[in-house]
């Protein structure tokens, strides 16, 4: 009985237009494609659309840097990306870009609906500006500790480490990332979407939509937070839309990104007869759209995102699926461990099939972080794809090909394992559909065990030389080949090109989900061809060695254990007086210092308390790291660090100043 078919919409996050894909990016692009894929192989109406994210001042800068248009450099990576993700079987029904006609009408709809329907005003804001670059600068160019969880290095909007959202003036010791300068503050007036106004519509929407219990625990927390106003203006130098009725305001980035998906898709619809776009996006429409997104951007996709469609009077998302980040051998992705991985660099060394199926053999539906170990992802590709799956296909067309002249037999060996075979579609289909991928790919290679087991059992190599059996290795091995064919149909969303190469093998055109129902007999198959060959440790440390060589020119603070002097010359030494010193509760080592350092005062927590007495440190000056981003703490918040030398315990000198000096006083 077939299922009624369904109209899906499917998209991924956008690509940001300003680098290149990596293995982490490829996670999401992977998950969704084998998705979309299964729907397809269902029969269902399945679209999948994406596009270059290509606004912003980060855009403006590089294309700035490399003395090319915004638009160019937008182009030049989008087409890129676009061949990289094609490369690794990722494909689209549509790949366009946000900066088009299509998305630029579509924004300047939304926000004069949600304008005309007062979810829209202006304010003036104490906006970050640089004053050496002269410009204002957005949220994604300012760093500093989150004013939540005090998490140092985080951006100016959003924290990623507790998924906080915030001013960027609420940062503790906010640093422009342009010129590694503080900002100073300016009023510009600047546009808010109310999201405010929908906390009751969002909770409605996130009842009916099957959002994963990871993020509705999440959105939980931010509803008890409180829902804050959406800062949805940029000022001028920017790249993007520009408002209407405004001379130097643009949409931020982030309210046209998403709507990129609509514009997308409306592309789709201009291009391809009968698609109507109208359909999709009513209000009432019951046909299915679907986001998947990674972790770090909930947030706007389940909050932002809804309450705009919403406002604008065009349906919410059926869901939204997130996933995890991507650890290399246990670890975050990074370059001077040569574990930043480019998707180039990884199809200059290793077939895409081989990461295709790791990460299906991983994923499952929740926004656990994914490790890609290259010592289990060379085990289990060669073990499953290889050992378990190509060796049936190898192991049996051989007899067929060469005894029986191509022919399959007109009837199965063992029908009840056919039926083993045929039945666990229902349970993998399952699988796929709610993404528990893993789940998928064991059941899989379990019936793949299976199959090999019962070809070692009836040793067809052994029949063949036996004048009495050799006739049944036909439908010995029509057998083998039935299980294979099936377990590819199962494979298919996963492993596409060669499902592509075992459809010509088998002398078929196209493959549905019901195709596993009923086997293939009495037909000629066309000559073996290897299929995929096992994946080479020696490749992989290739892959190591070029991602360490590409990246070594470009480490970052964070990525290098050592510092330049001009990473040491940014501490800034002051001269504080200690108004007051007092034991810590319940700590062995720290006493609590209040430091006077002339234009404020700081709380810090100074390990000294073996060395020192409380009462003997009140009214000494000492030397204090000043801009030393605040560290949370069991015992509270330490707004910097007490400069002292020595070998620890009773041996700990604090460092002396003239007595002349006074308190803020610049140390150089």
């Amino acid at each position: 009985m077939k299922n009624k078919k369904r109209n899906i919409l499917v998209t991924s996050a956008l690509p940001y237009a300003n680098g290149s894909i990596h293995m982490g990016h490829l996670i999401e692009y992977i998950q969704t494609d084998i998705w979309v894929r299964y729907q397809k192989l269902q029969g269902h109406n399945c679209h999948y659309v994406c596009a270059a994210d290509a606004h912003g001042t980060p855009i403006m800068i590089k294309a700035r840097e490399e003395d090319i248009t915004p638009e160019k450099l937008v182009a030049d990576i989008a087409a890129k990306q676009h061949q990289d993700l094609a490369n690794f079987n990722v494909e689209f029904d549509n790949f366009y870009t946000t900066h088009s006609d299509e998305n630029k009408k579509l924004v300047e709809e939304i926000y004069t609906t949600l304008q005309e329907k007062n979810h829209i005003y202006t304010k003036d804001i104490d906006q970050a500006f640089d004053t050496k670059e002269n410009m204002f600068l957005p949220d994604r160019f300012i760093q500093g500790t989150c004013p939540k969880c005090a998490a140092k290095e985080q951006y100016g909007d959003a924290c990623e480490s507790c998924g906080a959202t915030y001013l960027p003036n609420e940062l503790i010791d906010p640093i422009s990332n342009l010129s590694n300068s503080k900002p100073i503050w300016k009023k510009s007036e600047h546009f808010f979407f109310k999201l405010s106004n929908f906390e009751n519509e969002l909770k409605e929407w996130i009842k009916t939509s099957g959002l994963h219990k990871n993020i509705t625990n999440k959105l939980a927390e931010w509803f008890e937070m409180g829902l804050k106003d959406w800062d949805i203006s940029r000022d001028d130098p920017y790249f993007g839309f520009k408002i209407p009725g405004t001379e130097s305001k643009y949409f931020y980035v982030w309210l046209d990104a998403p709507i990129g998906y609509l514009a997308s898709f409306l592309n789709l619809c201009h291009k391809k007869d009968g698609l109507d776009f109208n359909s999709y996006f009513k209000k009432d429409s019951n046909y299915e759209l679907y986001h998947f997104i990674g972790k770090d951007i909930v947030y706007f996709h389940t909050l932002f995102w809804p309450a705009v469609l919403e406002g604008a009077n065009i349906r919410k998302p059926t869901s939204v699926f997130a996933h995890g980040f991507l650890t290399i051998n246990g670890k975050k992705m990074s370059k001077s461990r040569g574990t930043f991985i480019n998707a180039k660099t990884y199809l200059d060394n290793l077939d895409p099939n081989f990461i295709r199926y790791y990460y299906a053999s991983k994923l499952g539906p929740s926004m656990e972080d994914i490790d890609l170990n290259m010592d289990d992802f060379v085990a289990r590709v060669n073990s499953d794809l290889v050992g378990k799956l190509i060796n049936i296909a190898s192991r049996c067309s051989g007899f067929i090909n060469k005894n029986f002249d191509g022919k399959l037999a007109s009837q199965l060996d063992d029908t009840d394992l056919f039926d083993i075979f045929s039945k666990s579609s229902q349970s993998i289909a399952n699988h796929y559909e709610v993404r528990e991928y893993s789940k998928a790919m064991k059941q899989i290679m379990q019936l793949a065990d299976k199959a090999n087991r019962y070809i070692e059992e009836k040793k067809p190599w052994v029949m063949i030389k036996n004048d009495e059996q050799a006739k049944d290795v036909q439908m010995v091995c029509t057998q083998g080949l039935n299980l294979f064919r099936l377990l590819m149909i199962y494979l298919s969303p996963v492993l596409p090109k060669i499902a592509d190469e075992v459809k010509i093998f088998f002398g078929e055109n196209n493959w549905q989900w019901t195709d596993a129902e009923n086997p293939i007999l009495g037909k000629n198959i066309t000559k073996y061809k290897a299929l995929l060959l096992r994946a080479e440790k020696k490749k992989v440390d290739n892959m190591m060695a070029a991602s360490n060589e590409t990246t070594k020119d470009t480490l970052t603070k964070s990525d290098s254990d050592q510092i330049t002097i001009d990473d040491f010359l940014k501490i800034d030494l002051r001269v504080a007086l200690i108004r007051d010193a007092k034991k810590v509760e319940g700590a062995d080592k720290l006493l609590e210092l209040t430091l006077d350092l002339g234009e404020s005062d700081r709380k810090v927590f100074a390990g000294i308390k073996s060395a020192y007495d409380s009462k003997d440190l009140i009214g000494r000056q000492v030397v204090v790291a000043a801009n030393l981003a605040p560290r949370k703490m069991r015992f509270g918040v330490s707004e910097g660090m007490v400069l002292a030398a020595g070998p620890g315990g009773s041996d700990i000198f604090l460092l002396s100043v003239d007595a002349g000096a006074k308190p803020g006083m610049k140390i150089k």
